[in-house]
């Protein structure tokens, strides 16, 4: 597939995307993030990695807490929103995850449903194998992904919104192994269709992933709180590798 025609290439880069979610709260993220850099006991002088980092909320926060941080993310208009932010001890970089890292990091964070974009399984273990190999001895990945059979159970098929004067009509439904949101808007005189996709993932099939690359689970949580998992009704799939 040309890297133009990838959904997630052409909607994170549109300003209609960051209008979209331009709402987001994101309290709760941030809960999980102080709660697990403190279930780790995460260094100060680590230098963490925030993968598929968007304009870099997360980035940010981690930064705010004092850890030195680089956001990479494929979408250049989401890293031109996110340098705005820089300091010398938080940058970020435009960066398909597909692609080796250049550096090696002590913790790579992949969150809010950052994986499992791509048809082919290979494109996802790439991506693993990329993580694994982008980390220090002793170094740790954080992966926090949607747990799939709770979406599935209570996907709402269709819902408007209307922000910044744009009406947004969402459509949801499950196809091929994929949740699929399609988004369609009249904007700037044009209609637009944008679609968001990702792999309907359970544990055990993300597991079959981690094998292939030599990843162990140390953690699996299912919300941002760290309880413990269950496939039927936890909001997220959060998993420790190491």
């Amino acid at each position: 597939m040309n890297k133009k025609t990838e959904w997630f290439a052409s909607w994170f880069d549109t300003s209609y995307y960051h209008i979209l979610y331009k709402h987001r709260d994101d309290t709760e993220a941030q809960e999980f993030i102080k709660n697990i850099v403190a279930l780790l006991s995460i260094n100060k002088q680590d230098n963490l990695l925030d993968l598929a980092c968007g304009k870099g909320r997360h980035s940010i926060f981690l930064n705010k807490l004092g850890y030195n941080v680089v956001g990479a993310d494929l979408s250049k208009n989401s890293i031109n929103i996110a340098k705005k932010f820089e300091n010398e001890s938080l940058r970020f970089i435009e960066h398909d995850m597909r692609n080796p890292l250049q550096h090696k990091y002590n913790v790579i964070l992949n969150l809010f449903t950052s994986f499992g974009f791509f048809e082919d399984d290979n494109e996802d273990i790439k991506i693993l194998k990329n993580i694994k190999n982008g980390l220090k001895t002793d170094g740790i990945a954080i992966i926090d992904f949607m747990n799939s059979k709770k979406v599935i159970n209570n996907l709402v098929p269709k819902e408007v919104q209307t922000i910044d004067g744009i009406t947004f009509n969402l459509s949801r439904y499950v196809e091929n192994g994929f949740v699929i949101k399609k988004i369609n808007f009249e904007a700037d005189g044009e209609n637009h269709t944008y679609f968001e996709k990702v792999k309907c993932l359970d544990l055990t099939k993300i597991n079959l992933y981690l094998d292939s690359v030599g990843f162990k689970i140390k953690h699996t949580f299912g919300n941002y709180q760290l309880d413990s998992f269950n496939e039927n009704t936890s909001d997220r799939l959060i998993l420790v590798l190491e």
